[in-house]
């Protein structure tokens, strides 16, 4: 592999092709022209165990991993759903509230069971995203980003993964799930990590 494609190409890791799809879209319109490619295009890498205790732990954790598996630049995120009345949870472990890892139905139900009791006023929540830059020399880079508002009480929308559906931004009158993907990255918590991780990339990777 020849130095240019070293520091033209990005490693993305995650199988998740939604979030590849997201995450070309929200570089691109940044104004990076790195190729994104995701950890499918290595299956003979092992997915990386989250044992941190942070979205930003979880994030380097994963990017150092690839970009040690690859000898390439690696970007990794770490998000989920942050609960007032739940004390923050279920955070670093919404993908696997509801005991199996990725099954979206299985944790909005749970969650919204959790909840069935709570009023309006204390269903206040956010997403958040730690964005992670790792290089193979072991440089690394983490930014953070939220997006706040308030939990329905029933999914809407078809758009989006994850507790998309629940999530009304503050502001919005609609959920997560009802936006269309630009009007999503604009406001979202992975779209405002990651704008804030471009500049960092074109930084590091010219």
């Amino acid at each position: 592999m020849s130095d240019t494609e070293d520091m033209t190409r990005l490693i993305l890791a995650t199988r998740n092709t939604g979030k590849i799809t997201e995450l070309r879209a929200i570089l691109a319109d940044a104004g990076l022209s790195h190729e994104l490619v995701g950890a499918d295009a290595y299956p003979e890498i092992p997915d990386v165990k989250e044992t941190g205790v942070t979205f930003a732990e979880n994030a380097l954790l994963k990017a150092h991993a690839l970009a040690q598996a690859t000898g390439l630049p690696a970007v990794a995120d770490d998000s989920g759903l942050c609960v007032e009345v739940l004390g923050g949870a279920p955070g670093i472990f919404s993908a696997r509230w509801a005991g199996r890892h990725g099954d979206d139905q299985a944790n909005l139900d749970l969650l919204l069971a959790q909840l069935s009791d709570i009023d309006d006023p204390q269903r206040a929540a956010y997403f958040a995203c730690a964005a992670a830059l790792a290089l193979p020399d072991g440089t690394e880079r983490v930014v953070e980003g939220r997006l706040t508002g308030t939990l329905r009480h029933a999914p809407a929308g078809t758009h989006g993964f994850g507790y998309d559906p629940i999530l009304q931004p503050d502001g919005e009158t609609r959920t997560c799930a009802e936006l269309t993907p630009a009007e999503k990255n604009a406001i979202s918590h992975r779209g405002k990590a990651f704008r804030a991780l471009a500049p960092i990339v074109q930084e590091l990777l010219g």
